[in-house]
């Protein structure tokens, strides 16, 4: 009796299954197979610093002629305070960095994380796709800021679509459909994550909103910029950044940059270079020093300070692909990731926080940032006072 009990319900339990693995077919949802094996069958529970070896990658190539950081004459010379120390160890943070007038003052490794160790960036690859955006109006291929979307494609030509500008893209305005939502696999955040044809899910978007008039932050925005910038310069994002940025900037490792499937795939514009933190922090180098880096203007100083200011009054957290903040009365302009990653760039006195690391804090109430955000800020600025 036992045993026909066991076996109707194990033969009703693999019909559920075979009934959800069709069901899912039918929805295209298929890409949530991929995303249990990625994440849960690996022990996870979300993405994580190293999900890229799971994804297939385009390699992003450095130059012959890597340019080495120059070291601070007071390098590692000021012990991190016992707050920083508590922060980091809280939330796993592998590499944290304070540079001081373009030069390494003080950096420190965990969890087996070194000064070439690949970690996610997750949605600091924002900021450099804004750059990218910022290079191809320098090189032509793309007329300004105000080209409209439609321009590159027709299926965002009519309507409320047209209206909608590259510019708006970059300055998250754009009006689309999209839900930024983290945790459901049934969101499009999750499945441009695992989804094997990202230029199909995107082109079937719609601008539900007028675009350009407010602040609303959504990935597929830049995705969105990211297939722009494509079809504008007729290379790959990774081939694009590699000859604009990673190469002239003397890069001293090559990256990768997670696609959607292999041989033609697409760069998963909004997040997924996975680098090291001395190569990420010569982005906020670059932008810092309005667009020059070892001499050569890589990118129109009106751009770069245009990207790094408020596009809206009344959202002024963010400007055109970097995020913003008024933390100790200063103006701070910073890359961010999902998880705590952090490009912070203080130009007024040239310093720039770099951390990377597993987890970020909870969001201070009324800010756009989370605690460790104004932790690391606070504290760096304490280690350089001790030192002085």
């Amino acid at each position: 009796m036992i045993k026909r009990i066991l076996k109707i319900f194990l033969k009703g339990f693999l019909i559920i299954i075979l009934l959800c693995v069709v069901l899912l077919y039918i929805f295209d949802s298929e890409y949530i197979f991929k995303g249990v094996r990625v994440v849960y069958m690996t022990g996870h529970t979300t993405a994580y610093l190293d999900d890229y070896t799971h994804f297939d990658n385009r390699t992003i190539e450095k130059g012959s002629n890597p340019i080495p950081w120059n070291l601070h004459e007071e390098y590692n010379e000021t012990q991190p305070t016992d707050r920083l120390n508590a922060m980091n160890e809280e939330l796993g943070t592998v590499a944290f960095m304070i540079i001081k007038n373009d030069s390494i003052w003080y950096e420190n490794y965990a969890d087996g994380f070194g000064t070439a160790s690949k970690t996610n960036s997750f949605s600091m690859a924002k900021s450099m796709v804004t750059a990218m955006l910022g290079k191809a109006i320098m090189d032509g291929y793309i007329k300004s800021l105000d080209q409209p979307l439609g321009d590159f494609f027709p299926e965002f030509s009519e309507g409320m679509a047209a209206k909608t500008t590259v510019g708006d893209l970059s300055s998250m305005s754009s009006g689309l459909n999209w839900t930024e939502h983290y945790t459901s696999p049934f969101s499009i955040t999750a499945k441009a994550y695992y989804d094997t044809n990202i230029r199909e899910v995107l082109l079937g978007l719609e601008v539900v909103e007028e675009p350009g008039k407010e602040f609303k932050y959504l990935s597929g925005n830049t995705q969105l910029l990211g297939m722009v910038i494509e079809k504008a310069t007729g290379k790959s994002l990774t081939q694009y950044l590699s000859e604009s940025f990673w190469k002239p900037m003397g890069m001293e490792q090559e990256a990768i940059w997670q696609l959607d499937s292999e041989d033609s795939g697409m760069e998963k514009a909004y997040c997924c270079v996975a680098s090291n933190a001395r190569d990420f922090a010569r982005f906020g180098v670059l932008f810092k020093n309005k667009g020059v880096f070892a001499g050569q203007q890589l990118l129109p100083a009106a751009f770069t300070e245009l990207a790094t200011k408020p596009r809206f009054e009344n959202d002024d957290m963010y400007g055109y692909g970097f995020w913003l903040s008024d933390h100790l009365d200063k103006k701070i302009f910073a890359m961010r990731g999902i998880l705590g990653q952090y490009v912070i760039c203080i130009p007024e006195d040239d310093v720039i926080i770099v951390r990377l690391g597993h987890q970020r804090g909870q969001f201070v109430s009324g800010e756009s940032f989370t605690e460790d955000f104004f932790v690391f800020i606070e504290e760096a600025y304490k280690m350089l006072e001790n030192a002085g």
